[in-house]
């Protein structure tokens, strides 16, 4: 869940990315005319309680507007300096960490990991071997997307940061090293770790000391732990129906603690000082507030640079006009064109709330974006917006369009669990419909190589099931069919997963795997990379 469009831990938005004619007309000095009233239409078309945006501009003077209130049913406002959770956007204050010790001479890009994290080891041996601090960054490890996120979602989790990286050996590869992009908040972990072991403090340490106290972002946090009454944005989602992305917005129980997964995404900031970091990008490493520099010309340069190719998937009807002709990843941003500019950008995420940092850098404007709430399609409608004021082009009704895209993503997941509704009730009336074992045969504790323990437990209603490690994934089992049962989870807002058990030739249990219920849910979620089997 931080981020990938709906994919608050662990991905990216999908946003664009940088460069241009140098012939390109210079950006606009002002932010749009309709601005406020284009923000609220966005607010009310989405659903969306509150919005706070900064447009920061190289030479001119920050704008920061706030729009809504921080939780629905509440009178508190939303203001500039209101923190929200700025999910995998943390990953860029993790890349210019390390560049801070790059210049230091502490280290290269292309040092070895296993050279300063002489434990480190993944289940490919060359991988283990070869892996470097760029490999860490640029989503390339050879794992699956979102591989090894149950390590540390949904929060809390038991684990060290050591701990999962000590984990991250058992997990199956999906390709082969630096073949493929693959969004991987464990490589994040592990960059966390590097930093700590090079730089001699901790990744907490490192960002307060190296970033938030030269760029006096005073209220900017790496802890979601917040005291009572702060002034933070609460998290939104849709969750009250058995998909979760359809329904009403409703506000979440709690803010979720992902401390844990820090340097992949765990920063709270308000706008008014993640303009101060925006100053820092425009500044190419160099704040125009104090004059000093953070981290070289060179190493802004390299952190912008693309350095893995990601696929292109086509738009979805209506957003053509927004349709990236390339996208790739630097250090921690992503590189796109928007319209044919290039725009260096990441999104970020966490359950209920969804941010954007986008740059310009041929005409030297920036901007933030944070939503309490997961519509990351407001996100969206927001981003082309701004991105075509500064780059003086016309813009089409970009949230119409976005609400159909939502409308028909919808659509689709509904039809798709319609359509499992149908087979189930089809086998319900067939004789072999199981289960294949009474239910006490399928009660024990299970065991996988990465993530640990899960316990199947009978109780008077039926089963019940329990993954060790995470106390929030614990809930009754409900016959499907055959030997696969549904997990319904006592946190509503956490994704249903199928439970299916195989049993071997003697008529045993062999194995239990897991599947999300829902179409949409989020690669967090790291199901199908679980292979349980019986503890004897």
């Amino acid at each position: 869940m931080l981020i990938k469009t709906r994919n608050w831990l662990g991905a990216l938005v999908r946003v664009a990315v940088v460069s241009a004619s140098l012939m390109a007309p210079t950006a606009q000095a002002a932010p749009p005319a309709d601005l406020d009233a284009y923000a609220r239409q966005v607010l009310e078309a989405f659903e969306t309680p509150g919005m706070s945006i900064a447009i920061v501009e190289r030479g001119q003077p920050t704008v920061l507007r706030s729009y809504g209130v921080r939780r629905m049913g509440q009178p508190a406002l939303i203001d500039e300096n209101t923190l929200f959770a700025i999910g995998s956007t943390t990953k860029a204050f993790t890349s210019a960490l390390l560049a801070t010790l790059v210049d230091e001479g502490k280290l290269t890009w292309d040092t070895r990991v296993s050279d300063v994290l002489p434990g480190f080891k993944l289940q490919d041996a060359y991988a283990s071997s070869e892996m470097t601090v760029r490999d860490l960054l640029v989503h390339r490890s050879g794992l699956g997307p979102g591989a090894g996120d149950l390590l540390f979602y949904p929060p809390p989790s038991d684990r060290t940061r050591a701990e999962i990286v000590h984990s991250l050996r058992y997990l199956k590869p999906a390709s082969s090293f630096r073949s493929t992009f693959a969004y991987s908040n464990m490589m994040y972990l592990v960059a966390g770790e590097v930093i700590k072991a090079v730089g001699g403090a901790s990744w907490e340490e490192a960002v307060r000391q190296r970033i938030f106290a030269p760029l006096q972002m005073t209220t900017a946090t790496t802890s979601s732990l917040l005291p009572a009454g702060a002034n933070r944005a609460w998290p939104h989602s849709r969750i009250t129906t058995d998909m979760r992305g359809d329904g009403p917005v409703v506000a979440l129980a709690a803010p979720v603690n992902i401390d844990i997964a820090g340097p992949a995404g765990s920063i709270q900031s308000s706008t008014a000082d993640i303009a101060r970091w925006l100053e820092l990008q425009l500044g190419r490493g160099l704040d125009p507030r104090t004059n000093k520099r953070v981290f070289s010309e060179a190493m802004a340069r390299e952190m912008w640079t693309p350095q893995m190719i990601v696929p292109v998937a086509p738009n979805p009807q209506g957003l053509e006009l927004a349709q990236a002709a390339y996208k790739a990843y630097g250090l921690g941003w992503s590189v796109s064109d928007y319209r044919g500019t290039q725009i260096v950008a990441h999104g970020g995420g966490v359950p209920g709330m969804v941010v954007l940092l986008a740059i310009v850098p041929s005409r030297d404007v920036a901007f933030a974006i944070f939503l309490n709430s997961e519509e990351s399609f407001a996100l969206s409608a927001m981003q082309y917006r701004l991105l075509d004021h500064y780059l003086g082009l016309q813009s089409p009704d970009w949230t119409s369009a976005l609400v159909a895209v939502r409308q028909a993503r919808v659509a689709s997941g509904r039809a798709a669990l319609a359509a499992d509704a149908a087979a189930q009730e089809k086998l319900a009336n067939s004789r072999a419909k199981g289960p294949s074992l009474p239910l006490d045969g399928y009660a024990g504790r299970y065991r996988d190589a990465w993530y640990g323990d899960a316990t199947i437990e009978r109780t008077a209603t039926g089963l019940k099931i329990r993954l060790e490690h995470t106390p929030a994934l614990a809930g009754p089992l409900e016959h499907v069919r055959f030997d696969t049962f549904v997990a319904r989870w006592a946190d509503r807002s956490l994704e249903d997963a199928y439970v299916t058990f195989a049993l071997n030739a003697e008529g045993a249990i062999d194995r239990m795997t897991m599947k999300a219920v829902s179409p949409l849910a989020d690669f967090s979620f790291d199901y199908p990379d679980l292979l349980f089997r019986p503890v004897q």
